[in-house]
């Protein structure tokens, strides 16, 4: 199960992030209505922080996000806007970056939506529905996922917190093409800055 902590912005913290809790991805939000937003100006520090980044971003244009995936160092494409299939693929080619698709869940999931993303996304990501597009700190209904139909693999989000570490891996064994968790708010001592020490307990539960 990989885990993925997102929205990190304190150097400190990130820095604590690499050495402590070694998360398989660290989130950078490029969102400029998010609390936890990245500042270009960090971009000479967190590039050398020793861990995959992933770079999220809510329907920016496609110039801006090749920028940002070269000043930061990114590994991956967290893409949370209408992007279209075609605006996938273009940025899947131009970048040779993993590219992962959001998809907020609130009462449904209409599997049709995602058919067309599959050729040219590395993975999904079911967050909860939110206006502010993610960092709600709300949990959806995890049983809508059991009808999922793709082989391609999905990580999980949406108000993850500790006490999840059990009911997460019990979904996986219904569900093998849960890869892993992306962790955010339920997390935070304040929006950007991580509990690290409840964020190693989660990581042990996880890998029992």
């Amino acid at each position: 199960m990989e885990i993925k902590v997102c929205g990190m912005r304190e150097r400190a913290n990130c820095l604590q992030l690499a050495t402590t809790v070694v998360p398989d991805w660290m989130g950078l939000i490029f969102y400029s209505k998010s609390p936890r937003l990245v500042s270009s100006e960090s971009a000479y520090w967190l590039i050398d922080i020793p861990l995959k980044k992933v770079g999220v971003f809510v329907g920016e244009i496609q110039s801006e996000i090749r920028r940002k995936s070269t000043l930061f160092g990114l590994s991956a494409l967290q893409l949370h806007g209408g992007e279209s299939v075609e605006e996938v693929r273009q940025l899947k080619e131009d970048t040779e970056l993993e590219i992962w698709k959001v998809f907020g869940v609130g009462e449904n999931l209409d599997w049709k939506l995602m058919e067309d993303f599959v050729p040219y996304v590395d993975r999904f990501l079911f967050d909860t529905a939110t206006a502010s597009r993610g960092g709600s700190g709300k949990k959806f209904d995890w049983g809508l996922l059991k009808g999922y139909p793709f082989e391609k693999g999905f990580f999980l989000g949406g108000g993850l917190r500790l006490e999840h570490a059990a009911e997460i891996l019990e979904l996986s064994i219904d569900i093998p093409q849960l890869l892993g968790v992306d962790l955010n708010s339920g997390f935070e001592l304040a929006p950007g800055l991580k509990d690290l020490a409840a964020l190693q307990v989660f990581k042990q539960e996880l890998t029992k």
